[in-house]
């Protein structure tokens, strides 16, 4: 399904900006610098899934996807003669999905506008950092596909100690979603194929707040704590995915107008020599449907020379179910709010793989800027039966 493919993506993309330092830079050196590019990272990845419990069938049935995501951004860094550091960021990403799930919205179709599209997505932010180590920032993002729009807005503000040891970090963002609704078919009513309770579209808004605190022990080993509170409100079910009942009827997602999530985590690092470091992660997420989930991961990087390393990782994942939550034909006709989406079933999943960062000295092919290249890839497997694999490729040009 669209996204489940989404949070694997993300998770890998996610992996290769795992901290190997936490301390910040030392501002003590700053120099009046006219404003440059200070780094230019390029990330593309193919993402495969299949399976056979897709919501949009009621829980049964294909969970075939592709996914080709292409990112780039660019950082802009600028110092003047007070010691401030200026930084203007900007990222650009187009992806190509094709959904044998969605297509079934509509099997009397072939290849129907649900079945393949195109998500692009903009954002850009602005962060000034004084010389007390005080940094504020705000950003903005755009994203568009066939059935919505989303405009995000957020701020940050983080200050990290004289020492750079220590430093705590504050972030808010919101998302406002427009969604356009969609029934299955059979359940449309007469005259059109898109119909919702005050016109053909339905908001969906998102506030979230996230707190860290990270903590230089000593020289081997580094700690963060990490906290989300989240807010959800608006149309949260999904109004194409089927639900059938214990009569052998069949109606569309029905889900509350809110959702409240905490997921909270503890990250450590630990450097055992100039060759092996121990990254190592845990996750407790709950939430008001009734889901709770543990996730804990390590990543090993090992460097096989100065310009060559790998690093294995394995994530495991566990989760009970959500109380609205039914297989196909179980729900009974009495229940307020019904899914058969098997990603708020309970379930255990494990996703584990390797990446290979490539850093000589002379930079890529003996291009100076190009910093590092790295290959990952990783295969997902799930206890309901989905299953699927990713390959992502990043390069960092500086």
């Amino acid at each position: 399904m669209r996204k489940l493919s989404l949070t694997i993506i993300f998770y890998f993309f996610y992996l290769f900006s795992s901290f190997a330092q936490m301390n910040s830079s030392d501002t003590s050196g700053y120099k009046q610098r006219k404003l440059k590019i200070e780094e230019v990272n390029f990330v593309s990845g193919y993402y495969l899934q299949n399976g056979s419990n897709s919501a949009v069938t009621g829980g049964i049935g294909t969970e075939k996807l592709s996914d080709f995501a292409n990112t780039l951004d660019v950082v802009l860094l600028k110092t003047d003669k007070h010691n401030r550091q200026f930084t203007w960021a900007a990222e650009f990403g187009i992806d190509n999905y094709t959904s044998a799930s969605s297509d079934n919205i509509d099997p009397t179709t072939v290849s129907g506008p649900s079945s393949h599209d195109t998500r692009t997505y903009f954002s850009a932010g602005w962060s000034e950092k004084d010389a007390k180590n005080n940094k504020f920032g705000i950003t903005g993002a755009f994203s568009t596909e066939f059935d919505y729009k989303s405009i995000g807005l957020g701020a940050n503000y983080s200050r990290t100690s004289a020492d750079n040891n220590r430093e705590f970090a504050l972030s808010v963002q919101s998302y406002f979603d427009r969604w356009t609704v969609i029934y299955p078919v059979e359940l449309r009513p007469p005259g059109g194929a898109f119909s919702g309770h005050s016109g053909d579209y339905q908001p969906r808004n998102s506030y979230s707040a996230s707190l860290s605190w990270s903590q230089v022990v000593n020289k081997r080993l580094q700690l963060a704590v990490l906290m989300d509170v989240v807010s959800q409100m608006g149309l949260l079910a999904t109004d194409y995915q089927r639900v059938f009942f214990n009569d052998n009827s069949v109606r569309i997602e029905v889900l509350p107008a809110s959702r409240y999530k905490l997921p909270m985590g503890i990250r450590a690092n630990y450097f055992i020599d100039d060759r092996f470091i121990v990254r190592s992660y845990y996750r407790y997420y709950m939430d008001d449907w009734g889901v709770r989930a543990h996730t804990a991961s390590l990543e090993l990087p090992v460097k096989l020379n100065a310009f060559l390393s790998i690093s294995p990782f394995y994530r495991f994942n566990q989760q009970s179910a959500a109380k609205y939550f039914a297989a196909y034909g179980l729900h009974a006709t009495t229940d307020m709010f019904y899914t058969s989406d098997f990603d708020l079933s309970a379930f255990h999943s494990s996703f584990f793989g390797t990446g290979v960062r490539f850093s000589p000295e002379k930079g890529v092919l003996k291009i100076k800027n190009w910093s590092s290249l790295e290959i990952r890839y990783g295969h997902y497997i799930r206890s309901t039966g989905l299953h699927s694999d990713i390959l992502t490729f990043y390069a960092f040009f500086k």
